[in-house]
């Protein structure tokens, strides 16, 4: 994906989900920055497989609404937002959820 493409090519989600979608962007940074996407162990937020909770459910939401395109559109606005180091725990995050695969 080029530059233009991410500022000028058409949005993998529909116009009305503009604003949600924003929302999750930067809940989904702040978590990132705050908690992290992963933990060494679970409880306190963290799934059984040591997965942030709230992160699969907006990484839910994200594939309802726009599926694979939106997911990684979306992962690329927060990856260049909370840094390479992050980038791999969002990733595992969110593995299995609809088609995205780690």
């Amino acid at each position: 994906m080029s530059i233009f493409d991410n500022l000028f090519g058409p949005k993998p989600y529909p116009p009305e989900a503009k604003n949600e979608i924003a929302s999750l962007i930067d809940e989904l940074v702040k978590i990132g920055q705050q908690d992290d996407y992963l933990s060494v162990t679970p409880g306190g937020g963290y799934n059984a497989q040591c997965r942030h909770v709230r992160t699969r459910q907006i990484g839910d939401r994200l594939n309802k609404i726009g599926g694979l395109a939106l997911m990684t559109w979306v992962f690329e606005k927060v990856r260049k937002r909370v840094g390479k180091d992050l980038e791999s725990h969002l990733e595992y995050a969110w593995n299995e959820i609809g088609e995205w695969r780690a």
